[in-house]
Order: C-alpha cells, then structure tokens, then sequence
C-alpha cells in the first residue's frame, strides 16, 4: 500500500508538471522573456538555444578586430607579441622586466605557438602574425560575452541578461556543484599567473565562496591547493625553460610594484585619483546608469558593488595609476548598468539612443582615428623591409617616447632598428634620468653628440611632429630629407605630436654637392 500511494501521487504529480509545462509553452509563445523553466534548461547549450546569439558574438567581435587601427597602451605589444616574437624566431628586443624577471612567459607562450605553428607550416608572413592573434583574443573575448550572458539568464532572465551583455566575466556563481568551483578557481590562478595584480577583484568573491562553503577544509584542500600548486609549477617550469633559473616572477612584480612602489617612476596621480577622474571616465556615458541600477539591483548583488568598492581602494594605494588597471570591474558595473535599463520605462528608448550613439561615436574615433599613426609608420616599415633593394644596408632609429610603436612582431624582418630607451631606476641613484630623459633635454646636442661621423647614422629616422623644429639643423646637416607623413592624433600632448614624420638619409644629394 506504501508504495502504491507513492506511485499514485507521483502519477499525479506528473499530471501537474505536464499541465505546467503547457501553461509555460503558452506563455512562452506570448512573451519573448522568462526565466529558463528547470535547473538544464537553466545551464543550457550555448550552441543550441542561444546559436544565433554566439554567431552574432562571433562576428562582432572579428569585425570588431579588424575595425580598430589605433594603438592603446605599450604594454598590448611589448608584453605578449615582442616576447613571443622572440621566444620563436630569437631576434628582437626585450624590455627590462623581462631582464629583471617580472614577467612570466605563460602569457607569451601563448603567441608563440601560434607563431611557431605559422612558421612550421611556412605561413609566418608578417601580417598573420599580426591578425592570427588578434583574431584569438577576438574569440576569447567572445566567449567571455556568451558566457556572461548566460550567466546573467541563469542569474536572473532572459530581459536581464540582454541588458547586461557585455564584455569579459568570468562565472562568479558560486552554487554546491564542485565542478563550479574548480572551473572559476582555475581560471582565478590563471589570471594571477599572468598578472598578479588580477587577483585584487577576485579576493572578495573568493572569500564570499569560502565564507558560504560548509566543507571550508575540503574546499581548500581538494579544490583552492591542487588548483594553486598545478598553475604555479607550470608557470614555474615555464619561466624555468626561457629564463634558464627557476624563477618566481610573481613574487618579483609584487615586489616592484606594490612593496617597493617602483612603478611610480612612470608617473604617479593622488589617491583620490580613480574615484575623481579614472572611473568616472572608464564608465563613460554609462555612469549616470550604474548610479541609478546601484539603488535598484537585489541585495545578493551588493558582493559585486564591494567587488569594485575594494579594486579602486587597493589601486588608489599605489602611486602610479592607470585607466586599464581598472578594466576588469567593467562587467561586474554592467550588471548595475542592466538593472537601471531594465526598470526605465518612458526614458528606454531615449536612453538607448543615448547610449548607443555616444559609444558608437566613440568606437569610430578612437577604432579609426585617434593614435593610429603608430601601427600605420609599421606598416611603412614593413614596406621598407620587403620592397627595398637597398635594405641590407637600411636601419631605422625611432626618437619617439619609448615603446611609442610596436617592433619587430609587426616588421618580422631582422633589420637594425633603435629606439630611446626609458628603464626605471634600479640602482637606487637620487638624480636618475633615462635615455628618453637625457634625450628631449636637448635633443640637438644629443643627437650631434651621439651620430659624431656619418658612418654611424641610421638611414631612416622616425619622429613626431613636435621635434621637427627642434632637430631640424641636424637634419638638414646629415643630408635627411621627409619621405612620409602619418596621422596620429587631433590631441597632442607633451611629447606626442599630432602626426608622425619618417626622414630618409639622401646619400646621393650629398655626393652630388662634394
């Protein structure tokens, strides 16, 4: 009797899912938003229900690779393509972090089997190893927007997860399945591997998960040491082949950075700084909505608002400031910014536009327009490598601020080439200056002191327009004569002129005039 009670009232039981089931099936075919009716249908297949979503994040995402012509920072080449660039065909220039061990090579390494697979199958022409890698990141970017939105729709919805997608998020729902935590915990120590300062965000999520977690002592024992214990000796054995010492690069960029406070060498801000001026223009025109969706969002969502709370108050401690070290809190800002557009009613619309329009204008300038003269005087290097006949004897010195341009990953030719260099103090010297420095304090008497005969002058010169001027005796002196103009920037600023001037050594005209 027992048990055929228990099979009468799961019969039942079935009777109502199904009835359920067909109320949510009309529902669904009168509204386009629902929450996901059960726990797989929650968990989803991308590639299924959401393929249009992926295709359309694809595409995006590689259209938007090859939209942008413009340079950001030095370190998107000098930390990840030069490397590599060295790592497989041993010629090029390493920075001094890379001399000083604060770098690992697990990121580069990266790059370097796409290079070293480019090369063996004899197709490392130089604008694949440009493209191949910007088109992986495009992907790996896009898998961050899927992910992010699929986060959202098991998170909350359909409606909220439309509003919310945008870029790069890892999982941070931190539910009983182990699976879960190792996942996110793997990708956590992949990131401190490769910067140790990208820890800073994970620390309170990672906390809340152990304060939640009822086993603590198996979470750190069977998933948080293995995990830790893995990545680090890979990262160790790694750094161990390419340095050829073990080394702990970890511990040697906190050091610089953090305990030692060197970084402030390249430039230091005030505390207030990220509050007053970085994130406000991180956020852009989206700020006046993650205002608003910080008084809307749910409670269990605040762990995020501490998340960006406790990133800006760690880098506001350090000295030197950048607008990119806080890029990672963007998505976690999303959320807010997706809560505050869900609730408007009569201003969606013109909130839409706004948004749409002032990123979208953005996007143009600075993809298109804004400091692209840097990657464009490469592809006229690159040109110089592979149409001229005189190129064994041909040499390039770039008097620009140092690591203004990206170097032998965007030439993939062994030509001679110079740049001024701009190392921190690391003796511990009162009064140091750089090459840089020493250079732009007079760079006339710099440059007749460094080039004394003319055996030892480089053919070609590369500078911003601001020098012109300045140097325009010596150049006159030593027979260069301005072969191509680029166009860098409508904003000019200290050492950074508006375009990028390329001057060529005439050797003939001087000849012809003895």
């Amino acid at each position: 009797m027992e048990q055929e009670g228990g099979n009468g009232r799961l019969f039942f039981r079935g009777l109502q899912n199904r009835s359920h089931e067909k109320m949510k099936l009309r529902k669904r075919k009168s509204t386009l938003y629902l929450r996901p009716p059960n726990s797989s249908e929650r968990s989803g297949d991308l590639l299924g229900e959401n393929i249009y979503l992926v295709l359309f994040t694809i595409a995006l995402r590689i259209c938007n690779c090859f939209l942008v012509q413009t340079s950001f920072v030095p370190d998107e080449y000098w930390q990840s393509l030069e490397v590599a660039h060295h790592m497989v065909f041993n010629y090029g220039y390493l920075t001094w972090e890379w001399t000083e061990r604060l770098r690992g090579y697990t990121y580069p390494l990266i790059f370097a089997s796409i290079y070293k697979i480019l090369h063996l199958l004899g197709k490392d022409s130089v604008q694949l190893l440009i493209w191949i890698p910007r088109l992986a990141q495009a992907l790996l970017s896009a898998v961050a927007d899927i992910r992010l939105y699929s986060l959202m729709k098991q998170l909350e919805n359909q409606q909220m997860a439309k509003w919310v997608y945008v870029d790069l998020l890892f999982s941070i729902e931190e539910g009983s399945k182990s699976m879960n935590s190792v996942k996110y915990s793997s990708l956590v120590a992949l990131a401190f591997i490769i910067r140790p300062t990208a820890l800073i965000p994970w620390i309170p999520l990672v906390f809340r998960h152990f304060w939640q977690e009822q086993k603590k002592l198996d979470l750190i024992l069977y998933q948080f040491l293995p995990i830790g214990f893995i990545t680090l000796s890979l990262s160790l054995i790694i750094d161990r082949v390419f340095f050829g010492q073990w080394t702990l690069v970890q511990y040697n960029f906190l050091k610089f950075n953090v305990l030692q406070n060197l970084g402030m060498f390249y430039g230091s801000h005030p505390w207030h700084w990220y509050f007053s001026q970085g994130f406000p223009a991180v956020l852009g025109t989206h700020l006046p909505f993650f205002i608003h969706g910080c008084f809307l969002a749910p409670k269990r969502y605040r762990i995020l608002l501490v998340t960006i709370l406790w990133t800006l108050l760690v880098y506001s401690m350090l000295s030197h400031k950048e607008f990119r070290f806080i890029y990672p809190v963007l998505p976690f800002c999303m959320v807010f910014c997706g809560y505050s557009l869900n609730h408007l009613k009569t201003w969606k619309k013109p909130a839409l536009s706004f948004l749409f329009l002032s990123n979208m204008l953005l996007a143009f300038y600075t993809g298109l327009v804004h400091q692209r003269g840097t990657l464009d005087v490469m592809t006229h290097i690159q040109e110089l490598c592979y149409n001229n006949p005189n190129i064994s004897s041909a040499s390039v010195f770039i008097m620009m601020p140092c690591h203004s341009t990206p170097y032998y990953s965007h030439v993939h030719y062994p030509l001679p080439m110079r740049f001024l260099q701009c190392p921190p103090d690391l003796t511990g010297k009162s009064q140091y200056l750089d090459e840089a420095d020493i250079f732009y304090l007079n760079p006339l008497n710099w440059l007749y002191r460094e080039f004394h005969n003319d055996s030892t002058l480089p053919t070609h010169l590369i500078i911003f327009s601001i020098l012109e001027e300045e140097i325009s005796a010596f150049l006159i002196s030593s027979s260069y004569e301005r072969t191509a103009v680029f166009f860098h920037t409508h904003l000019p600023e200290g050492r950074t002129g508006s375009h990028i001037y390329v001057y060529e050594r005439k050797l003939k005209r001087k000849l012809n005039r003895s």
